[in-house]
Formats: structure tokens, sequence, C-alpha cells
């Protein structure tokens, strides 16, 4: 069973000192020590632990929680000896260990020598014997063996020769090409409101039933939502989201009938690969993600792993009516209108308790309502809530492992993100979101070059990750604007995005498109971002004492519901200081660091912050940062 390095040091502290309470100063000593790290590690690592052990709440059988001061093992362990482990014998003469294994050395013919002629027979006890206890291997035989070493390594070089000078056999049959494809929103035919969401989260679900298949890349939801409700050109759309199949779609419900026709289109050819319909009685909503996920496996002929087709048999069917709530709920997501997505997959939680993806879906949205709209401590704890109960039900769904992590990051807890997304990238080497979010995490801990580095390969991977929900934040803090500028998407209609294209600006000085940009992200959306922005445009303005208002009405509304995302604060920080509040923006500089963003190498070069240097609060905030921005690169590089 996989388990992060930090958790398997956990459980095996545990275990060794089975019955004993631990306190939860000794077991962070025992496994952080030099650390800069929070007590919100240790939990996160223990949760992980009861998952991986098959604890389920009020079923305690390997980890006693004892409120207030630590954890206990509380299973029998008994110590013992694998019946197979070889104890080298010792001579007494010398107490040293003898007959110890030697390293095979592979650059010459001795490596082909047999190990039982080099270092003894095992005997049936399973103890060895050294090479001085049994007949030394005569002359002949030792020229025999280099003699079959001899003609091994011609052989093989002759092999190595014929292969390089003829590589026809490897071409013959070469690996098949990976596929891209994007699955647009379907339309609604009948354009009845009331069936609007169906388009989109009918495609979502296709989408994240698709993630298990190595040899398809497929778009992400976020990158294909700008589509909805519209008559597309295949081509263009080919283009503009560079893959080379397309799903598009009609759908016309009326009734208890629903009615959903499908194109399945190679872009460059423009040839039709399959078409059907699908009909289908309203309440087995469920089925068209299954139902669609296996015919575009036929159209595109795509080969699966027994893993893959395992993880691809149909599941059971939800009630419907959880369903519909779930389905409304995405829908809701991708608006971004987070509070009623909230109550939709509430709903469907309370109807269908078991279906992981409502919960994931549902921390999610807590996680954004909590870090945009500044919802505060009591979203984040539901949130993470949430993605812990999807884990438990399907512990390798990368949603909620990526969703979980981005939860961590925010909420100052960075160094239990990391080895989590490792983890879920060993058996998804080519999963986008995870590379990007890796790459999210090194930006907190300094690691800046590195970041670049994943995130440019997540989107290697897929050009449009992440498209309207995050920006390659480490190119502005490496000072290369030009960069991060074309790094953005270009859309219009997304403050975020908006708010960073003015906020890339302002770095350039570029003082009248910065103003502008700024300003339009804010008549888009009030967020805590767009709210600093327009902090910023009231400083080209000269409206320093509105621009202040509206910083010290964020920096109450953080104060009072403990809001998280410190990169978010930081940015609060830099805006204070550019109006010229230093003692607010030494506040929330130090606010930022202790809640987990600590990108030192940042920090000494961030122009905004030049009227602090000379601040002694600031020397000390700069120590605390890049004590743990240290510490991050000890621990991960």
């Amino acid at each position: 069973m996989p388990l992060a390095p930090k958790a398997f040091e956990l459980l095996l502290f545990l275990v060794q000192n089975p019955g004993r309470l631990l306190s939860k100063e000794q077991i962070m000593q025992a496994l952080w020590a030099g650390s800069f790290v929070e007590e919100a590690n240790l939990t996160v690592s223990i949760s992980l632990l009861r998952r991986t052990l098959g604890e389920k709440d009020g079923n305690v059988r390997y980890i006693e929680t004892v409120p207030k001061k630590g954890y206990r093992f509380i299973a029998p362990v008994t110590e013992g000896v694998c019946p197979d482990a070889v104890v080298p014998e010792t001579d007494p003469s010398s107490h040293a260990p003898i007959a110890q294994p030697q390293p095979v050395s592979t650059d010459s013919a001795s490596a082909l020598v047999p190990p039982e002629a080099a270092h003894g027979e095992q005997n049936s006890r399973g103890s060895l014997h050294s090479a001085s206890d049994t007949a030394r291997p005569s002359t002949r035989s030792r020229n025999i063996a280099i003699l079959a070493a001899a003609i091994l390594c011609i052989l093989v070089a002759a092999i190595l020769y014929i292969a390089h000078r003829n590589p026809i056999a490897s071409s013959e049959h070469p690996a098949p090409a990976q596929r891209s494809l994007a699955v647009l929103p379907l339309r609604n035919l009948k354009q009845s409101p009331e069936d609007e969401f169906l388009g989109f989260s009918l495609a979502d679900a296709v989408i994240t039933r698709l993630g298990p298949v190595s040899s398809l890349t497929v778009r992400p939801s976020s990158a294909v939502e700008r589509y909805k409700g519209q008559t597309i050109d295949p081509k263009k759309v080919g283009e503009d989201l560079t893959v080379d199949t397309l799903l598009t779609g009609t759908f016309i419900h009326d009734g208890n009938q629903l009615r959903i026709t499908y194109q399945l289109i190679d872009v460059k050819t423009e040839k039709i690969l399959s078409r059907d319909i699908i009909d289908l009685k309203y309440e087995n909503l469920f089925a068209v993600q299954d139902d669609v996920t296996q015919r575009i496996i036929r159209g595109l002929a795509l080969e699966l792993s027994p893993a893959e087709a395992a993880q691809l048999r149909a599941e059971e069917p939800a009630n419907p009516l959880a369903y519909e709530y779930y389905l409304r709920g995405v829908d809701l997501m991708s608006n971004h209108d987070f509070p009623l997505a909230i109550k939709m997959l509430e709903k469907s939680a309370d109807l269908n308790p078991i279906y992981a993806l409502t919960w994931a879906y549902l921390g999610q949205s807590y996680n954004s309502t909590a870090s945009f709209q500044v919802g505060g401590r009591e979203q984040y704890r539901k949130a993470q809530g949430a993605f812990e109960r999807a884990l438990l039900l399907q512990p390798h769904q990368i949603e909620s492992s990526v969703f979980l992590a981005n939860l961590l990051i925010d909420t100052g807890q960075v160094e239990a993100a990391v080895p989590l997304l490792r983890d879920a990238q060993k058996n998804n080497p080519n999963n986008a979101a995870l590379h990007w979010e890796l790459g999210y995490a090194y930006r907190f801990g300094g690691a800046l070059k590195e970041s670049v580095a994943e995130c440019e390969q997540a989107r290697q991977i897929d050009p449009s990750v992440r498209g309207n929900g995050s920006v390659l934040n480490a190119y502005l803090y490496l000072g290369q604007y030009d960069k991060f500028l074309a790094s953005l998407p270009a859309v219009e209609d997304s403050s975020f995005i908006v708010f960073y294209r003015g906020f890339g600006e302002f770095h350039q000085k570029d003082w009248t498109q910065a103003a502008k940009d700024l300003d339009r992200a804010y008549q888009l959306e009030h967020t805590m971002y767009t709210q600093t922005g327009k902090a910023l445009s009231d400083s080209i303005a000269h409206r320093d004492s509105e621009g202040l208002q509206l910083l010290r009405d964020l920096e109450s509304k953080i104060q009072q519901r403990g809001v998280g995302d410190p990169e978010g604060t930081y940015k609060i920080a830099e805006a204070y200081a550019v109006l010229g509040d230093k003692t607010s923006a030494l506040l929330m500089l130090r606010y930022s660091i202790e809640h987990g963003f600590f990108a030192w190498p940042y920090f000494t070069t961030d122009p905004l912050l030049s009227n602090l240097r000379n601040e002694p609060q600031f020397s000390q905030l700069m120590a605390i940062s890049r004590n743990r921005s240290a510490a991050f690169r000890k621990n991960f590089f």
C-alpha cells in the first residue's frame, strides 16, 4: 500500500512505542526535528494513516487520540524475526561479521560468477558458509566462467551493433500515438433554462471518468467551460485547445425522456470517427458518463491496461435526485457561484453519502469560498473534512488529492502537501493538474525555478491546465515580467486573470493599462485579490485614503474569520507598502509568512516592498522566512 515517507516514519514511531501515550511535542521532535513545520502536519499525517489502515469514525483499532495530549498505538504489537532473514555469522577472534555480501561488479567478467562461488552457498537453515568453508573452484572452472563471460559480452556487443545499424525491428511496431481529446459542453436544443446545467456538468462527468486512461490526454473542464451553449467550429476549437479529437453533442430533455446526440471528430481530417444517439430515462442520468466513456474508447480504438479497465467499470447507480443535485452543483461551481453550489452539493451528499466526487467538489466549493470570498476558518475546516471523506471512499482519486493539497498549501501546511502530491504522481506521472499543484507548492516554499519547471511541464502535457483558475506567479517573482504576462490566458471575463494582468503591468510601471485592468477586475467580481488590485489602482490615481480603506476592510475580515491564502495576504502587505502604511504592511507580511507563504528569494527582491527594507522588523521577518525556506529546500530537494 502506498504511504508517504513521513507517514511511514510516524507509523513506525507509534508501533515502536505500543500502548504508550506519545505527546504531540514528542512526535514532532522525533519526526520533524530542526524543521519549521506546524502541528497541522501531524494532524494530516495521522489522518492519512487512519485512512490507510482502514479506520473509520467511531471504529478506532490502531491509533487512539487522547484529546489535548497526543496519540497512542493500541493494537497488539509482537516483535519477531522474518524466517528468511539472514544473520551474518561472526568470527569469535575478531568479533567482526563475516560472509557479508560483496558488491557485484558489472564492469568485468567477474560479474557473471555465480554468487555461491563468490560468497559461499546457502544451507537449508538459511545461514551462509563463507567461501573458505567450501571446496574452492578449480582453475578449469574459473577458466570456463571467464570464457562464458567473454562469449556473452561479444554476443551482447554484436546485438547492440546490429540494432544500432538496423533499427527496422523497433520501428515495425511503433508505440501508439498519444491522442488528445476535448469533451465540449452539450448544447441544449430546447434552450430551456431549467436544463441548462446539464450541458457542462455531463461533459465534466465524462472528462472525470476518462481520467484513468493513460493513452488519452483529456482537457480539463476548466478549459472547455467557455464553450457553453455555443455553436463551434471544430477546427478552430481544436487549434485553440491543441487537441486532435473533439467530442461534441446536443441534448433534448422532454418529460422523463432524455436524448443525447454526439459526434467524435478527428480535428485534422475533419472526419467523424463515430456518431450515435443515446435515448434514456431522465432518472438514469448517471448512466450517461459510463455509456459515452465506453463509446469514446471504442471510437478511438484505445487499449486499456487491466488496472485501467477495472477503474472504468460501471459504478453502482446513484440516487437519481442526488446525482441531479451533484450535476447542478458542478455547473454552479464553473460559474463561481460557490454558495449556491454548496447548497446543491450538500443536498446531494445527504441523499447519497457514498459518492466520492460529491465530497470532492463540495470540499472545493468550501475551499473557494474561504479563499476568494473571505469565508473563513470554518469553511476551511469543512473543506478538509470533505476531502478526507472523498479519499476514504476512493483513496486514489486524483481530484481529491489535488484539492486537498491545494487546501494544505493555502492554510500554511505546504510541507504536508508536497509528499501527498509526489505520492499521487507515482501512479499518474502524466497528470497535468498534479504537476501544476506541485509547482504551486514549490512557489510557496521559495523554490521558484523548480516551480516554473513543474508548471511548464504541466502546460506541456496540457496547455490549458488551470486555464482561468491559477497563474504562473513564479515568473513574476523571478522578475521576468514579460514572460509572466505572456503566460496569462487571453481572457477578459475572469476577474482573477484580469487582476493578474493588471498586477504584472503595475510591476512594469505601465500605470495607465494597469489601472484599467485592475479596475476592470474589481468590476467583474469583489474578491480579496480584486479589492487589493483596486487599492493599487487608487494609488496610481492618488486616491490613497480610498485605497487604504479598502485594505483595512479586507484586513478586518481576515482577522475576524481566520481566512487563509497567505499568498493573497502577502499582496495586501504589498499594497499597504505602496500606499505608505508601513505598520500595516509589516503586520500583513508577518501574517503571510506565519501562515505559510515563505518565498524568501522573492521577498529579497520584491520592488513593492522597497520602502520596508530599512525597518528593523522587516529584517526579523526575513530571517524567519529564510530559515523556513532553507528547511523546505533541505527536506524536498
